[in-house]
């Protein structure tokens, strides 16, 4: 019986040990979207929410699909940027609407383009990789009749979206 006893325990403890594996869940990994806040151009302090905006990205030709389309209460957004290219080009639309003859895009549009450089960082077994922005720069394409009045970077790296990366003045 002395034998047996400690025999069962190392079993016991062997099986124990064996059964266990590790808990490879991943919970906060997420490549960061860009932060963008909308500001008043007459007093830079004030946030200022943007009438019916849509946004496209360009290359997909989609509308981006972080915020609601159309949307008349935003004073922030958050949109994702290409991790396939050193820029993502978007439209933004300010009092968009559809033409009820032709069914064009109407409104105010205004071209920007996001340019940056990709980070890898590992984040864990589970997670994998994500993706932060180094060098971020903003290029307001002119057309004439911008409704974007001025852009400034307040953070030339995205590595979370807790905090407001570019702020547009309107």
């Amino acid at each position: 019986m002395k034998k047996i006893l400690p025999v069962l325990f190392i079993t016991i403890l062997f099986i124990t040990i064996a059964s266990c594996e590790k808990d490879d869940i991943c919970v906060d990994a997420d490549t960061p979207l860009l932060v963008i806040g909308f500001f008043d151009s007459a007093d830079t302090t004030l946030s200022k929410t943007v009438p019916s905006l849509r946004i496209r990205e360009v290359v997909l030709d989609t509308n981006i699909n972080t915020i609601a389309d159309r949307s008349s209460s935003l004073d922030s957004i958050a949109v994702p940027l290409r991790i396939d290219s050193s820029s993502t080009g978007f439209t933004f639309i300010t009092e968009s609407a559809d033409d009820e003859t032709s069914g064009a895009e109407t409104g105010s549009i205004d071209s920007l383009t996001i340019s940056y450089t990709t980070r890898e960082a590992f984040i864990s077994r589970a997670c994998g990789f994500v993706a932060n922005y180094d060098d971020l720069s903003v290029a307001l394409s002119p057309n004439g009749a911008n409704w974007i009045q001025d852009i400034r970077i307040v953070q030339t790296t995205i590595e979370n979206s807790n905090n407001i990366h570019v702020k547009i003045f309107h």
